[in-house]
């Protein structure tokens, strides 16, 4: 899953509007961008194989540090306490809702990958394989997107026009991205895979910063 992921970024943020929505953004792909991190430095592994999945080529055969269970609860658990300590006016209640949103992205995770999701370290792997049906999990993931945005926009209030169209807009071209990502060539490699997920990771999150500034 990749757009579908920024459903709950948004749900996190209704329910602590203290928490600035950029953070949430970063908080529900935590576990992919430290995944890529890993891929770069050659300690977690993933495969170009075309046609490996009927919406993209990745085997991820191995990723025991951020896609097990205990990885996922792990990371969850260290960004409730690092936000805890930067932000401690907001307590362990913003701490536990940026926690998870982390962990949100491991029980989506779980709905499209294939068994390739540990339960324990590189073991007893699961996955209920959405991704192998491309029609229903590009609407799922639309539908989870927007429809956190639609939240958004029901609980803020837009100061200009950028306020008013621009997190739509945004969501626009998340779903192009998608769609690349589903129906487009595969990557060259595994690092052209992991570049390209932080460079769009971080995109979003920035955007989503100066989106955010223009409603109140």
């Amino acid at each position: 899953m990749f757009i579908g992921h920024y459903g709950p970024s948004f749900a996190c943020k209704a329910a602590k509007p203290a928490i600035p929505l950029w953070v949430l953004f970063l908080a529900v792909q935590l576990v992919d961008i430290v995944w890529s991190i890993l891929v770069l430095l050659g300690i977690e592994k993933v495969r170009i194989v075309p046609g490996f999945t009927a919406t993209n080529p990745l085997d991820l055969y191995y990723m025991p540090y951020t896609h097990s269970l205990p990885g996922a609860a792990l990371w969850s658990v260290g960004a409730a306490v690092v936000y805890r300590a930067v932000s401690p006016a907001q307590k362990w209640t913003g701490a536990t809702i940026v926690g998870v949103a982390v962990f949100s992205h491991w029980i989506l995770d779980l709905v499209v990958h294939r068994p390739d999701l540990a339960l324990y370290d590189d073991s007893y792997k699961v996955g209920l394989g959405l991704w192998n049906y491309p029609a229903t999990a590009f609407i799922l993931e639309i539908a989870l997107l927007f429809g956190g945005i639609a939240l958004y926009l029901r609980t803020t209030e837009a100061k200009d026009a950028i306020g008013r169209y621009g997190m739509l807009v945004l969501g626009v071209v998340a779903v192009a991205a998608q769609a690349y990502v589903f129906f487009g060539p595969p990557p060259a490699s595994d690092t052209s895979l992991a570049f390209t997920a932080l460079g769009l990771y971080f995109a979003f999150a920035a955007t989503v910063y100066w989106l955010e500034g223009k409603r109140s």
